[in-house]
C-alpha cells in the first residue's frame, strides 16, 4: 500500500462526521426530538452499513474515515432508545400498509411506497438480527477489517474556541471522548474531529498528550496559517508540536455540499421537504404524530426536487438511482483530473480531503448512500492513478510536512465563530463558564466522596458537559427548534446549579437525583475528580 501511495497521481480522503446531540427523554412515552436519532438510523447509518456490506461481499475495496461522536454512540448503545426505535419502525410499517391501500391503482405512487416499505423492512431486520439493536457492532466490524478508520470528536461536541480560557475543560472534553472511543473499539483514535472544525491557535497543545496525530480544518484555516502552506490544502501541515492538520478541499466538497451547485440539488432527486405528514389530512397523520394536532415528517415523501416550483413531479426511484450513478462518475472523473493537474505542481502526490456531515448521505440527500456505493464501485473498475487513503495512512508514508500554525477558523457560516456566538445565543457562555468554575470548586471541596455524594458530583459533571454542546447555540442562531434548544441549555444549567446548592447545604434529594441520573445517563463511568485542581490529570500537567 505504501508503494502505491508514493507512486500515485493523487490521494482522496473521504471523511464523514457522524454526530447528534444527546436527546433522551424517558419521562415521556414519545418525544419529538428523539426522532432525530430514528431518522438518522433509518436514512443514514443503516443504509450506509448496507452499502459497506455489499461492497465487502463483492470484493470492492473502499476506505473511509468516520468520526463517531460520544453523544451519538451513547444513544446507539441505549436500550430505551433501541426499543423506541423498533416501535418507530413498526409505526411506519403500519403507515406503509395504509399507504398501499390509499394509493391502490396509482402505479407510480405504489412504486415509491414499496421502496419505503422495503427500506423499513431492511432497517428492522438489520437492526434486530444483524446488529442486535446496536449499530456500533457494524462500525466495529468495518473498522476491524480495515475499511473504516474510526476517530472521535469531543465528549459533547463543544465549540472549543468558546472555552479557550479553560484549558482543563478542553482537555476533559478530549480525554473523556478518547476514553469512550477506546472502550467501544479497543483502540485509541489517531485523529479527532474538532466540533464544527472550530480551531484556535494553540488548541493542538490539548490534543498531543492523548496521542492525537491529526485533525481537520476549514480551507481558510490552513491557507491563512502563520506560514503560507506551500501546497495549499493539498498536503497537511504540522503544528509546532507535531500534530498534523488536513485542510478541507472546497472543490470536492462543493460538488456535494453546495445547495446551489452540488449534486443533491438535481431535479431527479427526491425532495426532502415535501412529506405526507404535511400534505394529508390531520386525522390520517394523527396516529404518527407525538401530540394531537402535530404535523410531523413521516419519511414518506413522494416528490422529486423538480426545480424552483411548488408543482413538484412524482419521484421516480429509478431516475434517482440513475442520477446517483452519473454524479458518482462525474465526481470521480473530476477528482482524477484535479489530482493529475495538482501532481504536476508538487513533489508528492496531492491529497484531496473531502469531509461531510454523515447525515448528508441518506437523510438530507436520500440517494447519498447510492452515490457512495456507485462511487466506490466505479473507483475500483476505472483505470486511474488515484488512491483512497485515510489521514493516518498518508502520515505514515509522508511524515515530513511543512510546519505551520493554522488561523482561527471554523466551517460555519462566514468561517469563524459567529454562528456559535452572536446576539441570539451569547447569553449561554456566561452560565457555562461559571459552571466550569463551580465544578472546580466542588472537586476542591469534595475531593474523595463515596455513596450519594459521589453520584451527585458525577451527575454535576454530566450536566456541565451536556450544557456545552455546540448544537444548541447553532439551533438558536439558525432559528429551527429554538424553544427546545433553549430549554435544554437552561435545564442543564439549572440541574448543575441545583446540585451545587444542594451540596453546599448538604441537602441532596435522592429521588430527584435518581430521576436525573436515569434521564441524562451519558458517560456512566465518569469520574468528577478530573474536573478539579487536584485531579491526577492536572497534577501531571503541573509537574
Amino acid at each position: 500500500m505504501a508503494n502505491r501511495l508514493e507512486t500515485s497521481k493523487g490521494m482522496l480522503a473521504l471523511v464523514l462526521h457522524a454526530h447528534l446531540p444527546f436527546v433522551r427523554h424517558p419521562e415521556h412515552e414519545r418525544f419529538l426530538e428523539e426522532k432525530w436519532l430514528y431518522e438518522a438510523l433509518s436514512e443514514t447509518y443503516l443504509p450506509l452499513l448496507r452499502v459497506f456490506r455489499g461492497l465487502e461481499a463483492d470484493g470492492v475495496p473502499f476506505r473511509l474515515t468516520i468520526s463517531l461522536s460520544p453523544t451519538l454512540t451513547a444513544m446507539f448503545e441505549d436500550q430505551l432508545l433501541q426499543e423506541r426505535y423498533v416501535a418507530h419502525l413498526d409505526r411506519l410499517l403500519e403507515l406503509g400498509d395504509k399507504e398501499l391501500a390509499r394509493l391502490a391503482g396509482d402505479e407510480a405512487g405504489l412504486c415509491v411506497v414499496e421502496m419505503y416499505r422495503e427500506l423499513l423492512r431492511n432497517n428492522r431486520e438489520d437492526f434486530l438480527d444483524l446488529y442486535e439493536g446496536n449499530v456500533i457492532n457494524g462500525f466495529r466490524h468495518f473498522h476491524q477489517t480495515g475499511h473504516l478508520e474510526l476517530i472521535t470528536t469531543t465528549a459533547t461536541h463543544a465549540f472549543l474556541p468558546m472555552y479557550r480560557e479553560h484549558a482543563d475543560m478542553i482537555r476533559n472534553q478530549v480525554l473523556i471522548a478518547i476514553e469512550n472511543h477506546d472502550r467501544l473499539f479497543k483502540a485509541m483514535p489517531e485523529g479527532i474531529w474538532l466540533p464544527e472544525c472550530g480551531y484556535f491557535p494553540g488548541l493542538e497543545e490539548h490534543l498531543k498528550p492523548y496521542g492525537i496525530k491529526y485533525f481537520f480544518s476549514s480551507a481558510h484555516g490552513v491557507l491563512h496559517a502563520d506560514e503560507r502552506p506551500e501546497y495549499g490544502v493539498y498536503a497537511p501541515v504540522r503544528t509546532s508540536n507535531g500534530v498534523a492538520v488536513f485542510g478541507r478541499d472546497r472543490a470536492a466538497c462543493n460538488a456535494i455540499w453546495s445547495s446551489e451547485d452540488g449534486f443533491p440539488g438535481h431535479p431527479d432527486y427526491r425532495d426532502f421537504y415535501r412529506d405526507i405528514g404535511f400534505d394529508l389530512p390531520e386525522e390520517y397523520i394523527a396516529p404518527y404524530a407525538i401530540d394531537a394536532g402535530n404535523r410531523v415528517n413521516t419519511g414518506f415523501k413522494y416528490h422529486a426536487i423538480t426545480g424552483a416550483t411548488d408543482q413538484k413531479v412524482l419521484y421516480d426511484p429509478a431516475k434517482g438511482t440513475a442520477r446517483a450513478h452519473v454524479d458518482a462518475e462525474t465526481f470521480l472523473y473530476n477528482r482524477i483530473r484535479q489530482s493529475e493537474t495538482l501532481s504536476e505542481l508538487m513533489d508528492r502526490p496531492p491529497v484531496i480531503v473531502a469531509p461531510f456531515d454523515a447525515e448528508l448521505f441518506g437523510h438530507w440527500w436520500f440517494e447519498g448512500p447510492q452515490f457512495l456505493d456507485a462511487f466506490f464501485r466505479k473507483f475500483h473498475s476505472t483505470e486511474h492513478d488515484l488512491v483512497q487513503v485515510s489521514p493516518s495512512e498518508y502520515l505514515h508514508v509522508w511524515p515530513h510536512v511543512q510546519v505551520a500554525r493554522p488561523a482561527f477558523s471554523s466551517w460555519g457560516d462566514k468561517g469563524y465563530g459567529q454562528v456559535w456566538l452572536d446576539g441570539s445565543n451569547d447569553w449561554i457562555y456566561r452560565h457555562t463558564h461559571k459552571l466550569v468554575e463551580r465544578m472546580r470548586e466542588l472537586v476542591d471541596r469534595f475531593p474523595n466522596e463515596k455513596g450519594l455524594k459521589l453520584r451527585t458530583l458525577n451527575q454535576a459533571a454530566r450536566e456541565l458537559l451536556l450544557s456545552q454542546a455546540s448544537d444548541w447555540p447553532f439551533i438558536i442562531k439558525t432559528g429551527t427548534t429554538v424553544p427546545y434548544a433553549e430549554r435544554r441549555i437552561r435545564s442543564h444549567i439549572h440541574n448543575f446549579n441545583t446540585i451545587y446548592e444542594s451540596l453546599c447545604r448538604n441537602t441532596v434529594k435522592t429521588e430527584w437525583l435518581t430521576k436525573l441520573e436515569k434521564r441524562n445517563n451519558i458517560f456512566s463511568d465518569i469520574d468528577y475528580r478530573v474536573f478539579g485542581d487536584q485531579s491526577p490529570l492536572r497534577r501531571k500537567k503541573k509537574a
